[in-house]
């Protein structure tokens, strides 16, 4: 095995819903969270925004393409936990020591995600069972 990846910190959980708009008083409201970014991306199909807590954020995603996977896992498991994420220093490193490492990769290379952070998942058959993304953070979020 090689180097280890080193898990800075957890990032987000991120939770799936039908209507972010829905959902939001619940996590705004009632738990006194605040909206830090809020984005449609249309390559993933799917609205999603961040809110604040001191430990990291909550993340909610919402399905706005039919076709979307988030759709899809939406449709067969309901709304509630999609995965966790543990933020790295170096995203394209920790995938390519994962892969070495045999480790099932959903995105070999990383990809924009919500913030302009640079995100990669793994497969929950090799993540404990989760769905597991790691996140490259951008300095402006």
């Amino acid at each position: 095995m090689s180097q280890a990846v080193l898990i800075q910190k957890l990032h987000h959980v991120a939770y799936v819903v039908h209507d972010l708009d829905e959902a939001l008083p619940l996590f705004a409201d009632a738990f006194g969270l605040k909206v830090s970014v809020r984005e449609h991306m249309a390559d993933q199909g799917v609205e999603a925004l961040a809110l604040d807590t001191k430990a990291g954020q909550i993340e909610l995603i919402a399905p706005s393409t039919p076709e979307s996977g988030v759709r899809r896992f939406l449709d067969s498991r309901g709304p509630g936990l999609h995965h966790i994420a543990y933020e790295v220093e170096d995203l394209p490193e920790a995938l390519r020591q994962l892969a070495r490492d045999g480790v099932e990769l959903i995105d070999s290379e990383p990809r924009r995600g919500l913030g302009g952070h640079q995100v990669a998942f793994l497969h929950p058959q090799s993540a404990g069972g989760a769905l597991t993304e790691l996140v490259q953070a951008n300095p402006d979020h």
